[in-house]
């Protein structure tokens, strides 16, 4: 069906850690769509960075510079897109830290870092956009980054773990707290070329096909749904949009060509769609995809293909 406008064409997004990688595709996506957007980051020339590549391409973008965890910044996101736009619509927490040491090794400092940004800047930031959407009268949109992670667990990451199986719960929280205020909120899973998954071995071969630009091989995209910041960006902007008004609590997962709807951790619904789930295929089809469709546990991670395996160590 036609349409005069872009489907967030007035609405108004911050996204937290938005100067580069996920958090910017994020933005990119919601400014494609029609969203003005605050980027924040905590280097400025990033932040700028990134609001150039979106005000190149016709978008309406500022940047607020500062650490997510605090309430004062959490304060500032919220000021900054009504001092900027008139308004906030959409809040998308994506800022992040890692930290990465197995138990016996993970300090104090390691493990409280990461609930700091992760966890606790979830969770201020969204207090005050909810507290601006109460009092505003506005039918806001939370969509949080979660984490395969925080879903299965991973070897080293206690504290990564912890942060994103906490944001998930929230998210449940919230959304039977903010039901009455018409505000939803829910937390996306990328399965996607990051800082994280470009270190670890197994991803080698789709990490260095992304960063070349190249197409990724068919085993990451369709075995395991993982592929680029790009294959997720759309379903943030379809949670960020009045279609998804009825979406409440859940945790979708996206990347490559696979979609996945959790529940008590392990995906109900698991649908591929050639090319990735954009947001305008999201659209179209996620209401048929998730209607009375919602939860079991536990996957592993398959055997690589021979052609996948990366060369020992001592052979590169």
């Amino acid at each position: 069906m036609a349409q005069d406008t872009a489907p967030l064409d007035g609405k108004v997004a911050v996204v937290t850690g938005s100067g580069q990688g996920l958090g910017l595709a994020y933005a990119q996506e919601l400014a494609r769509q029609g969203a003005a957007v605050v980027i924040n980051d905590v280097d400025r020339q990033t932040a700028e960075n990134a609001v150039a590549t979106i005000t190149r391409s016709g978008g309406r973008a500022v940047a607020v510079v500062a650490p997510v965890g605090s309430t004062e910044t959490a304060t500032a996101l919220v000021d900054g897109a009504v001092e900027a736009f008139g308004r906030l619509d959409v809040l998308v927490t994506n800022a992040g830290v890692l930290r990465d040491k197995s138990l016996l090794k993970m300090t104090d400092e390691d493990f409280d870092l990461v609930i700091q940004v992760h966890l606790r800047g979830t969770f201020t930031c969204v207090r005050e956009a909810y507290r601006y959407f109460k009092d505003n009268g506005v039918a806001g949109r939370i969509i949080t980054i979660g984490s395969p992670t925080g879903q299965y667990g991973n070897f080293g990451q206690t504290n990564y773990a912890a942060a994103k199986a906490g944001i998930v719960g929230m998210v449940r929280t919230w959304a039977l707290e903010m039901k009455k205020a018409g505000v939803t909120a829910n937390a996306v899973i990328p399965v996607a070329a990051t800082a994280m998954t470009e270190t670890v071995p197994y991803f080698r071969a789709a990490v260095e096909a992304d960063r070349a630009g190249e197409p990724m091989p068919e085993f990451f995209r369709k075995e395991l749904g993982f592929g680029s910041a790009a294959d997720v960006a759309g379903l943030v902007a379809y949670l960020a949009s009045d279609d998804a008004a009825g979406i409440p609590g859940q945790a979708i997962g996206a990347g490559g060509d696979r979609l996945q709807v959790f529940s008590h951790p392990a995906p109900v619904v698991t649908e591929h769609r050639d090319g990735c789930w954009s947001f305008e295929a999201l659209r179209e089809q996620f209401p048929a995809i998730a209607a009375g469709r919602l939860q079991p546990v536990g996957e592993t991670l398959p055997p690589l293909p021979a052609e996948l395996q990366p060369a020992p160590a001592d052979a590169r």
